[in-house]
């Protein structure tokens, strides 16, 4: 059994501290996750909370046909499409949350500064490219679970990756950023 759904169903058995791991180990992504929708990082953490919170108030059984993984990641994604429509319905999203990264070492500071130009770069694309390549880059998603977190088939994902994987790369050069076989 997956880690993740043996932790959430110790949870739905009682075990608190089982839903305190899920938090630890899925909750950063979510976040990195719900960035790539929102493009606001306090609106992306309670993103991430809100999906926890459905897992406490549904305390619905999950049924392991995806790894729970990509379930958590589509509530996340629900959680994200609901927080938009209300957006637009109100006002547009403030794009101004830029990253921000510091280390001592030059080396590190350098790939800091071109990884932050690529995640740059990736957040002006359309919305299903950043999702993909998001879940792809960062998470390390398969496509099976991308499939299954997007509710598409594996073509859709398939071209879908490999539009994203284009675009990002005619930014890129554009930009004048080395690009490395994405």
């Amino acid at each position: 059994m997956e880690r993740g759904t043996e932790l959430y169903n110790k949870y739905l058995r009682g075990d608190n501290e089982a839903l305190e791991q899920l938090v630890i180990e899925y909750g950063d992504g979510l976040i990195g996750y719900a960035y790539c929708f929102l493009r606001d990082f306090a609106a992306a953490e309670d993103v991430m909370e809100d999906t926890f919170a459905t897992l406490i108030v549904k305390r619905k059984r999950f049924e392991a046909r995806a790894p729970f993984e990509a379930y958590l990641f589509r509530i996340a994604r629900n959680k994200c499409l609901d927080r938009l429509r209300k957006a637009k319905r109100e006002t547009r999203l403030d794009d101004s949350t830029e990253l921000a990264a510091t280390s001592n070492a030059e080396d590190d500071a350098l790939k800091i500064v071109r990884d932050e130009k690529v995640y740059k770069a990736m957040l002006t694309l359309p919305q299903d490219y950043r999702t993909v390549l998001y879940l792809t880059y960062y998470q390390g998603f398969s496509v099976d679970e991308i499939r299954s977190a997007l509710g598409k088939n594996k073509k859709q994902v398939y071209n879908l990756l490999s539009r994203a994987k284009a675009a990002l790369k005619e930014l890129l050069i554009k930009e004048g950023i080395g690009y490395e076989d994405l």
